[in-house]
């Protein structure tokens, strides 16, 4: 029989100190640290907003406008409502690391002032947002109280005629038709050579992931001149609605590609190779286990797509053409959208069109907003969040699946009972 020799890890107090080699002084001992001994300090809040926190924040927006209006209106020459929201900001600032450093030590400083950093950036880019919507709806508010801005198109409406005479439903119309032209271009393309990019790999993905890369940055009028002199110019020989969903997705596709890219990529590996142990393929895989689990973050992508496409006005401006009139055909005739409405409205400088331009930009920003909700209704629920038809489906198939093993364990044949043996044993 073979030993088995083992070995043990030495005690620290075991291990009796040894000469250093070369310098014949004593080495001290080896001693392992023992966490528990060490102490723990009180545990930082982050998030959490004590009294002292709040009466650091207040004293500080009391102290910033303050400490701003002081030095732009008695000690100083300066002037300028930005400069005296920048002073004032500064100020702020470092009013409330001096409050929060009287109580806190280092660490907790830095904490506070990065929370209150990024509360201000989201602050910015939330007021920023608002603003944008709100002088909007404003300028087009009196455009938006009429009905036939909805319902009518600008065939029998002139530049001096009020807002009472003629609409954007043709541009609605075509908006809705060349987007949804480029969602069934893109949306598959997109989602296709994401899962390439993460599920195949090698020289070319990383390539395709460069060239996808290189053309987030492309210019709109560059995608609309392309679509212009490869489309319009050699095929169609005319400016068309189908023309100008091909330059939107030239646009979209690279957004929906990276995007994807990005979502497929947190998906967790050990799913897959659970996938994979339980006999599945790599599409079937990819099929039911993949997708299914980023379905949110791709939907994300679509809107992001969606979003981009939708406003996008340079390279409508040279490959859909403009007219007043109503055309459901995008393979013929030119064929209007939101964007280049507001374009055509805006530069005129006719009172009634401007605010025609304002309203049919905030009926651009309303059509987002409604994409936005239905895609979130669509497909915002994360991987195994079930409604309850889906439930009640889900269900109903276990129970057939029961049934149908129980009727096939009844209707197995009975097996044989074992011949009995009659013959007496002999003696």
């Amino acid at each position: 029989m073979t030993d088995v020799t083992t070995f043990e890890r030495p005690v620290a107090d075991d291990l009796e100190p040894g000469p250093v080699p070369g310098v014949g002084q004593t080495a001290p001992p080896t001693v392992i640290p023992n966490p528990a001994d060490t102490p723990i300090g009180p545990r930082r809040g982050v998030r959490e907003s004590t009294l002292d926190e709040r009466f650091n924040i207040i004293g500080a927006l009391l102290a910033g406008p303050a400490i701003a209006t002081v030095l732009f209106g008695w000690l100083t020459p300066l002037t300028g409502p930005v400069g005296w929201v920048v002073i004032a900001y500064l100020a702020f600032i470092g009013i409330y690391v001096l409050l929060v450093s009287l109580r806190a030590d280092r660490e907790e400083v830095k904490d506070r002032v990065l929370s209150v950093l990024l509360i201000s950036a989201g602050v910015v880019l939330f007021s920023a947002l608002v603003f944008v919507v709100v002088y909007t709806v404003s300028r087009g508010f009196e455009a938006l109280l009429h009905v036939n801005f909805f319902t009518q198109t600008m065939q029998l409406a002139g530049p001096l005629d009020g807002l009472d005479v003629g609409g954007i439903s043709h541009a609605i119309v075509g908006t809705l038709i060349q987007i949804s032209i480029a969602l069934i271009i893109t949306v598959p393309l997109g989602i296709t050579t994401a899962v390439f990019l993460n599920e195949i790999g090698g020289r070319f993905a990383r390539f395709v992931r460069t060239i996808s890369d290189a053309m987030t940055a492309l210019p709109s009028i560059v995608a609309g001149l392309f679509v212009y002199a490869a489309v319009i110019q050699l095929i169609t020989h005319q400016r068309s609605g189908f023309a100008a969903a091909l330059a939107i997705s030239v646009m979209m596709l690279p957004i929906m590609i990276r995007a994807s890219d990005v979502v497929l990529r947190l998906v967790p590996g050990n799913l897959r190779e659970a996938s994979y142990a339980l006999g599945s393929t790599r599409w079937h895989t990819v099929w039911s286990v993949v997708l299914p689990t980023a379905r949110s973050g791709i939907v994300t992508a679509v809107i992001l797509a969606t979003a981009r496409g939708i406003g996008e006005t340079s390279p409508v401006l040279l490959t859909s053409g403009i007219t007043a009139v109503m055309n459901v055909n995008p393979f013929e005739g030119p064929m209007i959208s939101l964007p280049l409405q507001v374009f055509d409205f805006v530069k005129s400088p006719e009172p009634a069109l401007i605010v025609r331009g304002f309203g049919t930009a905030a009926v651009l920003i309303l059509l987002v907003l409604l994409l936005f909700v239905i895609a979130r209704i669509i497909g915002g629920k994360g991987p195994g969040q079930l409604s309850d038809a889906q439930r009640r489906r889900a269900s109903q198939r276990s129970m057939d699946d029961l049934q149908r093993i129980t009727t096939k364990n009844y209707a197995l044949p009975a097996p044989t009972p074992a011949p009995i043996d009659t013959e007496e044993p002999t003696p």
